[in-house]
C-alpha cells in the first residue's frame, strides 16, 4: 500500500524536479516575485495566512527525499540543489495558500461528504478486497509524516482548488476560424516525385589495396576501440530477493484469481450485418433476397438499396459483444446464428431484424493453473513493497555508517552481484551481465555504474518501477575503470575491409544524387536529370505532416513541407539517398472532415484551457503579494533548526 502512495506521488514530484531542473522559479533575488515578510515569526506571508516553518520544512523534506531517489546516481543532492528545493516546496506552498484565499473570497466551499467520497476513492487507501481499508488509512498517513486532521485539511484545500480551477478552465473554447486553421495546417498532405539512389543496388568497389585499408584505418581508429569497461560491486534489493521470507499460499492465489477473474476472461465477440424493418413481411422478403444473392462482394451494397426501397435501414456492427446489443433478441439470435447464414427474421421492441454474422472471435478463458506464475509474482511484489523500504533504509543506515557493499549483513535480503561490464550492461564476452531484479533495475543500475568514480560512497537508490508497479532498489560502487583501447589491424581487418566497402559505395551514391539535385536547380527536370543517370522517376503517396505512409521516407517528411512546388530537396535514409521534387499540395478542407475538425477543436480547447489555468493561478499568486522572510528560507534550505527571531 505504501508503494502505491509513492507511486501516486511521483506523477507530481517528478514535474518538480524537472520544473528546478531549468529554474522556472526565481525564489532567489526576484524582487517583484517575492518580497520580505512583515511577519518575522512566520517564513511567509500570503494574504490573511501564514505559512510556519514547520509547514514548509515537512514540506521540504518530503520533496528532498523523492528528488533524491529521482537522481537515481550516486550524487547526492548539492547545496545548490537543496536551496532550489526549498524554494520550490514554498512556492507551491504559497500557490496553494493564495488559491485557498481566492475559493475562500468567493465562498467556494468543500462538503464534508465529498471530501468523505474522495478520500474513500484513493487506491493508496484501499485493503485487499479493494475497499476503503481504515487501518490501511491510518498507517499509510503516519508512514508519510501525516496527522490524520493535517492530510484531511490538505485534502479538503486541494478540493477547493481544484473547484476553483476547473471552472476557470471551463471558458476555454477554440474559435472557429482557428479550429480551422491549425485543422488545415495539420491536416496538409504533400505528393513528391523522387530518384531512388539504393545503396543495396550500386556496383560493389574494386577490393581495396592495403594502402587503402590501412588510410581508412587510420582515419577512423575510434570504430575499432574497445568499450570503456568498469569493475563494480552491486547489491540489490528486490522482491524476488525477499521472496524466500514471504509466504505465498496456495489460497492466497486462489483468492487472487478469483478477485480479477474477469480479466483473464475474453468474452465471445461476433461481427454482424443487420437490417431493421417495420412489418414481418417486409423482413421475411428481404432476408430471402439477401440469401439468394449468396456470398458475391457487393451483396451487402446491394441489399441495403432495396431495403432503402421498402423503408427498412441496415447497419454493420464490428466485433460486439451479446450484451452490447440494443435489444436482447437480437443479440441472442446473432449469437445463435451460424457465420455467413441468414437465419430467419427476429423480432424485438425496435421491430423485425435480417442478420448475417460475418466474423467470429471466440472467447477464451484462462485457467488459475495458467495465471498462477503471474499472480504468484504480483502478490509477492505487492507484499514486498513495505519490507523493501525499510530493508533500503536499514541498508542507507549502514552504507552511511562505512560499511562497503561487500560487508552488509545477510540478513537483509540483498542479492549482491560484482564483475566487469561495459555501458550498455554487457560483460566483456559481450554477454548481459547477470543483474538481478526487474528489467527496469538493469538499465538504472548500468546508467549509475557508470556516473560514479572509483572511491564514491554508494547509496541505496530506488529503480524505476517495473511493468506492473514493481519496486526495486540498487547500490554500485565502482573498483576499476578500464579505459577504451584501440584494437590492432591485424585483429579488425575484417571489419575494416567491410567498412570501407560500404563507405565507398555510400560516396559513390551520394555524388549520383547530388548531380541530380543539383541539374534539377539549374533548370532541369526531374525526369530529365534522372534520365542522364538511367535513374526512374516514381511518384510517393500523398503524406501529412505527421503521418506515417508507407513507401514515404520518414527523412523526407520534414524536408517535403518546407519546400513549394517544384524545389527539390535530397536527404540519406538508411537504405540510400532520394532526391525529390515536391509535386502538389493537397490543401485539407474541414467542411468535409467534422469528426477531424471536432478532434482539433477538442485538442486546441484543452491548450487553451491550459494556457488559462496557467494566467489564472499566477494572477491570483501576484494579487495577494506573498511576502517571504528570506533569512528564515536561507535556513529552510542549510537545515531543520529555526533562526533567531529577528
Amino acid at each position: 500500500m505504501l508503494g502505491m502512495l509513492r507511486r501516486f506521488a511521483d506523477t507530481w514530484i517528478a514535474k518538480i524536479f524537472f520544473v528546478i531542473l531549468v529554474g522556472a522559479f526565481g525564489l532567489w533575488g526576484v524582487a517583484d516575485v517575492v518580497r520580505n515578510a512583515a511577519d518575522d515569526k512566520a517564513l511567509a506571508v500570503v494574504g490573511s495566512k501564514s505559512i510556519e516553518l514547520p509547514e514548509a520544512q515537512d514540506a521540504y523534506r518530503r520533496q528532498l527525499a523523492q528528488v533524491t531517489r529521482m537522481l537515481g546516481t550516486e550524487v547526492q543532492p548539492t547545496a545548490d540543489m537543496r536551496k532550489a528545493v526549498a524554494g520550490q516546496a514554498l512556492e507551491r506552498l504559497v500557490t496553494g495558500a493564495a488559491l485557498d484565499d481566492k475559493a475562500q473570497a468567493l465562498g467556494l466551499a468543500v462538503p464534508d461528504e465529498a471530501l468523505r467520497q474522495a478520500v474513500f476513492d484513493m487506491p493508496a487507501f484501499r485493503g485487499r478486497d479493494g475497499k476503503f481499508d481504515r487501518t490501511t488509512f491510518v498507517e499509510v498517513l503516519r508512514s508519510n509524516g501525516f496527522t490524520e486532521k493535517r492530510f484531511l485539511d490538505a485534502m479538503r484545500d486541494d478540493l477547493g482548488q481544484k473547484q476553483l480551477v476547473e471552472a476557470v478552465r471551463a471558458a476555454a473554447a477554440s474559435p472557429e476560424v482557428l479550429t480551422n486553421i491549425v485543422y488545415s495546417f495539420q491536416r496538409e498532405e504533400r505528393v513528391a516525385q523522387v530518384v531512388d539512389f539504393p545503396f543495396a543496388a550500386a556496383t560493389p568497389p574494386a577490393a581495396p589495396t592495403d594502402a587503402q585499408l590501412d588510410r581508412f584505418y587510420a582515419n577512423n581508429t575510434t570504430r575499432y576501440q574497445t568499450p570503456e569497461l568498469r569493475h563494480i560491486k552491486a547489491v540489490v534489493l528486490a522482491p524476488e530477493t525477499l521472496a524466500s521470507e514471504i509466504s505465498i499460499s496456495d489460497a492466497d492465489i486462489a483468492t487472487a484469481y478469483e478477485a480479477r477473474k474477469s480479466e483473464f476472461n475474453t468474452e465471445e465477440k461476433r461481427s454482424v450485418q443487420v437490417l431493421l424493418a417495420q412489418d414481418e413481411g417486409t423482413a421475411k422478403r428481404l432476408a430471402a433476397d439477401w440469401q439468394a444473392m449468396g456470398d458475391k462482394a457487393a451483396a451487402w451494397d446491394d441489399i441495403q438499396a432495396e431495403a432503402s426501397k421498402s423503408g427498412a435501414s441496415g447497419v454493420a456492427l464490428d466485433q460486439v459483444a451479446a450484451v452490447e446489443f440494443p435489444a436482447p433478441e437480437l443479440g441472442e439470435a446473432v449469437f445463435k446464428a451460424a457465420q455467413d447464414v441468414i437465419p430467419a427474421p427476429v423480432h424485438s421492441a425496435l421491430g423485425w431484424h435480417v442478420l448475417k454474422v460475418t466474423a467470429i472471435s471466440p472467447g477464451s478463458t484462462k485457467s488459475l493453473a495458467e495465471m498462477t506464475p503471474m499472480l504468484r509474482a504480483r502478490l509477492l511484489a505487492d507484499r514486498a513493497t513495505d519490507l523493501m523500504y525499510e530493508r533500503a533504509n536499514k541498508v542507507e543506515d549502514q552504507l552511511a555508517a562505512g560499511i562497503a557493499l561487500d560487508n552488509l549483513p545477510g540478513d537483509l535480503g540483498l542479492a549482491a552481484v560484482s564483475g566487469t561490464m561495459d555501458a550498455q550492461g554487457n560483460t566483456k564476452e559481450g554477454k548481459p551481465a547477470p543483474i538481478p531484479g526487474p528489467a527496469e533495475l538493469r538499465p538504472a543500475l548500468v546508467q549509475a555504474a557508470f556516473q560514479a568514480k572509483p572511491g564514491d560512497t554508494p547509496h541505496i537508490v530506488q529503480a524505476p518501477n517495473g511493468r506492473d508497479g514493481e519496486q526495486s532498489f540498487y547500490a554500485v560502487s565502482v573498483d576499476q575503470i578500464i579505459p577504451p583501447a584501440t584494437q590492432p589491424l591485424a585483429e579488425v581487418a575484417d571489419r575494416v575491409r567491410a567498412d570501407w566497402m560500404r563507405d565507398t559505395i555510400r560516396h559513390g551514391q551520394e555524388e549520383q544524387a547530388a548531380a541530380v539535385l543539383t541539374a534539377v536547380k539549374a533548370g532541369k527536370s526531374l525526369a530529365d536529370a534522372a534520365a542522364a543517370q538511367s535513374r526512374v522517376v516514381r511518384t510517393l503517396p500523398a503524406t501529412g505532416r505527421a503521418a506515417t505512409v508507407a513507401g514515404v521516407p520518414t527523412q523526407l517528411i520534414a524536408p517535403l513541407f518546407s519546400l513549394k512546388p517544384g524545389e527539390a530537396t535530397m536527404v540519406e535514409t538508411e537504405d540510400g539517398f532520394e532526391v525529390a521534387v515536391l509535386d502538389r499540395v493537397i490543401d485539407a478542407d474541414p467542411a468535409k472532415d467534422p469528426a477531424g475538425v471536432a478532434q482539433i477543436h477538442d485538442a486546441v480547447a484543452q491548450q487553451m484551457a491550459n494556457d488559462i489555468e496557467q494566467l489564472f493561478v499566477l494572477a491570483v499568486r501576484n494579487q495577494v503579494q506573498p511576502k517571504v522572510n528570506r533569512a528564515m528560507l536561507e535556513t529552510l534550505a542549510q537545515g531543520d533548526a529555526a533562526p533567531d527571531a529577528q
